[in-house]
């Protein structure tokens, strides 16, 4: 890239996974915010068989404001990312290859697998390209609920009671493990994949009889499932930026309309939920919710970004941790946008800051040796 050249950054959305219409949503909102004046945007669609597009500069995207029916809009041009430091990309157009430039950053908003797994940051890091968000580890330890938890609570962060179940215990003794859990937890208790995100394959559970259902549900999902002791309280989320020195956003409160924040209240109806921004909270509850969003940041090793989910439980006051999410939701009613903007940090100045986190990441790993070196 010339001294006075505008980097190129390249939107990677969709993907392989079942949160492929929310992550076009908030591709589009990234790219409607990157300044034109100061970046060249490159829109990469996935689409669901894995295959990489170049979709059109003016509109990237058919039916956009439409989340059930939202889908990349194609070029005619696919792209093949080669896993070489330095290699060009390859463009493929009507049957043609060629080398084609690659991109100077690249902001995946990949949500769950394939995308906010760890699985793209591998590929980028291969490549030596600077990305977004949280590296290989953080990436893939955020992504799993069942390592993320077990980290939190090594680091002495309070979360609640939850336990895991993988798919070869299920089939081999259904009734053994539904005994297990009814023993354990008071109901509800929440069912879900341990590796997704978006509230894709997650039931909340009031009685015994609906648990194996709830179970098979989620294990269409993922090898591995948890089930978390539904907790009565207040649902707040805080959003994190930074990479060495971590800042946290004003907190915010999600008010599920029935009592539940699904994937539809999320991303497909705009009365599911009211998210209260900020939330309305005692000085000293937010200094410790903010304490521990930064705390739980660091714990899973994230940087750039990441939105952390926590409950205030009713009756005792507690700061429970329920998850972190390292490519939060950009769409026009993600939370991590608008705690930002709640923050003093508008959303086109939030896109500058992560591109500039991406670089300046990227440019203090280049300093590190790959070669045994006597020291000084």
């Amino acid at each position: 890239m010339s001294q006075h050249a505008k980097p190129k950054v390249a939107v990677l959305m969709g993907g392989r996974s079942g949160e492929h219409e929310v992550s076009l949503q908030s591709g589009r909102a990234i790219l409607e915010a990157l300044d034109p004046q100061r970046y060249e945007t490159i829109p990469i669609g996935i689409d669901k068989n894995g295959e990489w597009h170049l979709l059109g500069i003016e509109d990237p995207l058919e039916n956009p404001t439409d989340p059930k029916r939202i889908r990349i809009h194609t070029s005619g041009v696919k792209v093949i990312s080669v896993p070489v430091p330095g290699r060009p990309w390859i463009r493929i157009e009507s049957g043609e290859h060629a080398p084609w430039p690659r991109p100077d950053v690249v902001f995946p908003v990949l949500h769950g697998t394939f995308g906010e797994d760890g699985t793209i940051q591998g590929l980028l890091e291969l490549m030596e390209i600077p990305y977004v968000g949280a590296g290989v580890l953080g990436s893939s330890v955020g992504m799993d609920k069942d390592l993320m938890k077990r980290l939190f609570k090594d680091a002495g962060l309070a979360v609640g009671d939850f336990t895991c179940v993988r798919e070869p215990e299920w089939k081999a003794d259904r009734d053994g493990v539904i005994a297990r859990i009814a023993k354990r937890f008071e109901l509800p208790v929440y069912v879900k994949p341990a590796n997704l995100g978006s509230s894709v394959g997650i039931s909340r559970v009031s009685a015994k009889s609906d648990l194996a259902a709830a179970i098979q549900d989620a294990f269409r999902y993922d090898r591995k499932i948890l089930v978390e002791q539904g907790i009565h309280g207040r649902e707040i989320e805080v959003s994190v930026l930074g990479n060495d020195e971590p800042q946290a956003s004003v907190p915010g409160e999600i008010v599920p309309r029935d009592g539940f924040y699904s994937y539809a209240a999320k991303y497909l109806d705009q009365d599911g939920a009211r998210l209260l921004v900020p939330a309305e909270l005692p000085e000293d509850t937010i200094a410790a919710l903010q304490r521990c969003a930064v705390d739980a940041f660091r714990a899973v090793s994230c940087e750039g970004m990441a939105r952390v989910d926590f409950f205030l439980e009713q009756g005792t006051g507690r700061v429970l941790i329920n998850e972190i999410n390292t490519i939060p939701g950009f769409t026009r009613i993600s939370m991590y946008p608008k705690l930002w903007e709640a923050s003093g940090v508008p959303f086109s100045e939030l896109v500058d800051r992560l591109v500039s986190l991406a670089l300046e990441r990227h440019d203090s790993k280049k300093r590190l040796l790959r070669e045994y070196s006597p020291g000084p």
